[in-house]
């Protein structure tokens, strides 16, 4: 079953952005314009996560909070209201998580992986071509094959499966699998790629993006 995200957000080209990434991602997403609205969906369907606007019309996205809390839904804010009350407010509100505008659609993509794992929320078998892998028990298969990976690779497949189609920059791919910031010198991600290319022959699959990072590409 697929991972449901409602969207709101008022301004229709950044809800556009956000949609049509997730949806790459492998998300299946719906979108609200304004707070009643997305009020209106909640009274009808259940949703995995939401990413939620502040400055909404006819209800504010502080305001839907309150809506939301009981129902145990996580939300991300993302919002242009940066300063550090706002912040506080968003945070102390029950959001899990508090973006600001103007943000990397791959830091939001990569928030949004950290929340539903939270919750237990993740697919636990994902696929890419004729790779399967098995998310609670670390399996990875290639056409029924069993391959061996260490924890690391396993890991930065996981993050390239869970982004298919997206450019994952070098620093964040670091931050995420290493937790540690990206070196120019170092050669760790670079070995780890050449890796899962050879274990796996995914090839031209696995594109490298110069001076920027790896893109796993149906």
């Amino acid at each position: 079953m697929m991972i449901e995200i409602l969207i709101v957000e008022d301004e229709k080209p950044i809800s556009d952005l956000i949609r049509l990434n997730l949806m790459k991602a492998g998300y299946s997403c719906t979108c609200a314009f304004d707070g009643m609205e997305a009020a209106d969906i909640l009274e009808e369907r259940n949703f995995d996560l939401i990413i939620l606007d502040v400055m909404l019309p006819k209800l504010n996205g502080f305001e839907l909070m309150e809506y939301i809390k009981p129902l145990g839904i996580p939300v991300i804010f993302l919002t242009a209201k940066a300063t550090l009350d706002d912040r506080l407010r968003g945070l102390t509100s029950g959001a899990e998580d508090y973006m600001v505008k103007p943000f990397e659609i791959v830091e939001l993509l990569a928030r949004v992986n950290i929340v539903l794992r939270r919750y237990n929320k993740m697919e636990q078998q994902l696929t890419f071509k004729d790779i399967a892998i098995d998310t609670k028990n670390q399996n990875v298969s290639k056409a029924g094959k069993h391959i061996e990976l260490t924890p690391k690779e396993f890991e930065l497949l996981e993050l390239l499966m869970r982004n298919k189609n997206i450019t994952l920059f070098r620093e964040k791919i670091y931050e995420e699998i290493w937790g540690s910031e990206y070196s120019v010198e170092s050669r760790t991600l670079d070995l780890h790629i050449q890796r899962l290319r050879k274990k796996l022959d995914i090839g031209d699959s696995l594109k490298t993006v110069f001076k920027a990072g790896y893109r796993l590409e149906e």
